[in-house]
């Protein structure tokens, strides 16, 4: 539902992202996700008395990536802090985070609007943290602990309040979860938890310089989840102060099956956590020579890289948009256009068809990365230069596509050994064509009383006959030449 155009939404973004690391936080238990409920754990992540963490130096390292992609300042010298709240499923009776003093602040992240342009969103900061167990409502039961997650490596990317539109969110979110990937520090993994949101909203009357009051969304885990949830509470909101009430400040929770926010409890203001710095644990120092490094390794963007494959290869936004969602896919589509032997835009055009389409289909049927997926770039490039070259017919190369998926090999040696190549043949075709109007002779009668739709039946009929070895171009051509203008035929 658009947004009324009296009111505007203010909205910040609370994203955590579970990074990528062997072993927890501050302990060496395993992080991995899936295992049995309370097997990953120790007596420092169930914070038994007198066990002390001890930094992952991974963390940091991982946090320094993201702040550092997002044009954030780093601090030389930061320290965690305890957050203290009191949960079935937080061990110790604290978390630890950072408070006063996060390693990361004052960044930016430039999103793409569904337009073209773009929009700047500030971050507020980035500050490492650890996260809490699961609880399990079972209704049949009682709520089940599982303290396997305690102590996971989250880090926490803060945005400012410069969203302003539930749509606006869906993009940064996705903004974040692409770079998170391409940095190789989040698996981006909604559903499991690995990337999730808080979303922080509010309106006020439009050109107003003063926030309104704001509630938290929490715990949003899909983009349809943000976009909904966002357009509920906004809509909520509006019709709150259009009766003439107050917006209470709370936390709120998305029902999805209800389609609706619910209240959770009060909102809590950081004075309310008890905030204190942690005492078992040294400040973090972060030199000027690690800070350099860690830049210097930095992978190129996905925006940066959608921008220079249009222009480097002449592809539209879409294509490239699509290809740049994953880095792996990205790659994979620059390594099968520098195998090209004659490259060109209308050949890197094709590659990007056949992995838009194709590639990606299988990937998606067999639930496969495209580390897993049987056909090279070398032998995607070769398929592709044939087609390009009209050696072969796009259905004989769709032909040659599902034969290298099962027994991957060159499509050049296929197409010898099978003797594929496109028949090109000009008298040759001009007979197939003779008998595809022989045999169906009321298509010409159909053809000169306007109805051009023949055509595609009559080529296909002859691609038929050819075993789909006609060039279908000249196919075409000579139907064309033999059939005349429809537009010539008095009606």
């Amino acid at each position: 539902m658009p947004i009324p155009m009296d009111y505007e939404a203010v909205i910040g973004l609370e994203v955590h992202a579970q990074l990528r690391t062997a072993t927890k936080a501050f302990c060496r238990c395993s992080t991995q996700y899936g295992a049995a409920p309370n097997t990953n754990v120790c007596p420092v992540c169930l914070g038994h008395p007198g066990a002390l963490p001890v930094l992952n130096r991974a963390v940091v390292e991982m946090t320094l990536r993201m702040g550092l992609a997002t044009g954030c300042q780093i601090r030389p010298r930061s320290r965690f802090a305890r957050k203290n709240y009191f949960y079935p499923d937080l061990p110790k009776g604290y978390q630890i985070s950072q408070y006063d003093d996060p390693i990361c602040y004052a960044g930016a992240l430039e999103i793409e609007l569904e337009d073209g342009s773009t929009k700047r969103i500030g971050i507020t900061r980035i500050h490492m943290e650890e996260d809490a167990g699961k609880s399990i409502h079972d209704m049949d039961i009682e709520t089940l602990v599982d303290l396997n997650r305690c102590g996971v490596p989250l880090i926490e990317i803060v945005s400012e309040p410069d969203i302003r539109s539930p749509r606006e969110a869906v993009l940064y979110v996705q903004a974040i979860r692409q770079i998170v990937m391409y940095l190789g520090i989040c698996d981006g993994n909604m559903e499991e938890g690995s990337l999730r949101c808080d979303a922080n909203v509010s309106v006020r009357p439009r050109g107003a310089s003063t926030f309104g009051t704001k509630t938290e969304v929490k715990n949003l885990n899909s983009f349809r989840n943000i976009e909904k949830a966002l357009a509920y509470e906004i809509e909520r909101h509006i019709a709150v102060l259009e009766r003439g009430g107050t917006i209470e400040q709370e936390t709120r929770m998305w029902d999805a099956a209800a389609q609706r926010t619910r209240p959770m409890r009060t909102k809590e203001f950081a004075h309310d956590y008890r905030y204190f710095p942690e005492p078992d644990l040294v400040p973090v120092v972060v030199s000027a020579e690690w800070i350099e490094r860690v830049r210097s390794e930095l992978p190129e963007l996905p925006l940066a890289r959608k921008r220079r494959l249009q222009q480097q290869y002449g592809l539209p936004a879409y294509d490239a948009g699509v290809l740049v969602a994953e880095r792996p896919i990205a790659d994979y589509f620059e390594r099968t256009c520098q195998h090209l032997i004659e490259p060109s835009p209308e050949r890197f055009k094709l590659v990007s068809n056949w992995i838009m389409t194709e590639v990606l289909r299988v990937l998606g049927e067999r639930k496969i990365g495209i580390e897993d997926f049987p056909i090279g770039a070398e032998h995607l490039a070769e398929l592709v230069e044939l087609q390009a070259a009209q050696t072969i017919s796009s259905r004989i190369a769709k032909e040659l596509f599902a034969d290298m998926l099962v027994q991957p090999s060159s499509p050049k040696a296929l197409v010898a050994e099978r003797g594929m190549v496109q028949v090109s043949d000009t008298a040759l075709i001009e007979q197939l064509v003779e008998r595809a109007l022989s045999e169906n002779p009321d298509t010409i009668a159909k053809w000169r009383s306007g109805k051009t739709n023949v055509l595609g039946f009559l080529v296909g009929q002859v691609m038929k006959y050819s075993d789909g070895k006609a060039n279908p171009a000249l196919v075409r051509q000579l139907l064309l030449e033999r059939l005349g203008s429809p537009d010539a035929v008095p009606r």
